[in-house]
């Protein structure tokens, strides 16, 4: 592997970072914008830092579905004829009208990784094979994921939740679970408007009629009516799973993190 100054890269999300992290290893200086868990992504204003990051950045991972907008201004501001953008969205050839959390799609980061690894190749070829080995890594450490996702697809496809939005619903996609919240009070949760009374009623009438084996908890985009809810489910004995946006800073990897949230959904679809 030859050396020199390491290659400064942007995830937009930190999950897209660490997947830089993870394949650029030693060759890579990465970064992220999106990155607090006690932050709303939907809210966010672009500052001067972040700014100077899409400025510096000779690698760029944005999510696209309209998730990370702020980026096109950004990245617009500074052109670089050399600058590699991954945009998932077109990485993974969907419209925008889909749920914009891809990163819970279990076929999401493989795909981003091959994009990841082929745009390193391109920024320093004579290091390609070293990206190619650490793309195996990624994917090598990707498969206690799939693994539990498939186990808990055969013991609990068809079991029963609730969400107070759909974050994980691609996860919970995969494993096979059936979603009983009203889709527009899901909807109306993400874009920030009061979920009408029926639908409140119905979400309500799930939790304390414990139709549901869990409620899956954003607890990165908190609202009064997401936290009553939440309490609800606690007081009536209907587990409640936290599920983020974004890497918690307790996780090192992407990896880690999406395995204790799976973990966490284990222990409740058991209770």
């Amino acid at each position: 592997m030859s050396s020199g100054p390491p290659i400064p890269v942007l995830g937009t999300e930190n999950f897209y970072a660490d997947l830089l992290r993870q394949i650029g290893g030693a060759r890579v200086s990465a970064s992220s914008i999106l990155n607090d868990p006690s932050a709303d992504p939907h809210e966010y204003e672009a500052s001067p830092a972040a700014a100077k990051l899409a400025a510096d950045s000779k690698l760029v991972i944005v999510n696209g579905i309209g998730y990370d907008d702020f980026m096109q201004k950004l990245l617009g501001a500074s052109t670089k004829p050399d600058r590699v953008v991954i945009n998932v969205q077109e990485t993974l050839g969907v419209k925008d009208d889909v749920n914009v959390h891809v990163w819970y799609d279990p076929a999401t980061m493989p795909k981003v990784a091959d994009a990841a690894s082929a745009a390193l190749a391109r920024l320093e070829p004579q290091n390609a094979a070293y990206f190619a080995d650490q793309k195996v890594k990624y994917l090598a450490a990707l498969k206690p994921v799939n693994d539990k996702i498939a186990a808990l697809h055969t013991k609990y496809a068809g079991a029963p939740i609730a969400f107070t939005e759909n974050v994980a619903g691609y996860l919970t996609d995969a494993i096979g679970l059936k979603v009983l919240t009203p889709p527009q009070f899901m909807e109306a949760i993400e874009s920030g408007t009061d979920p009408a009374p029926a639908d409140v009623a119905a979400e309500r009438d799930l939790i304390t009629g414990r139709k549901v084996k869990a409620l899956l908890y954003n607890s990165q985009v908190t609202s009064p009516l997401t936290e009553q809810i939440r309490d609800l489910a606690v007081k009536s004995n209907v587990p409640v799973v936290a599920v983020a946006e974004t890497i918690p800073a307790t996780f090192k990897t992407f990896q880690e993190w999406q395995l204790a949230q799976l973990d966490d959904l284990e222990k409740a679809l058991a209770k």
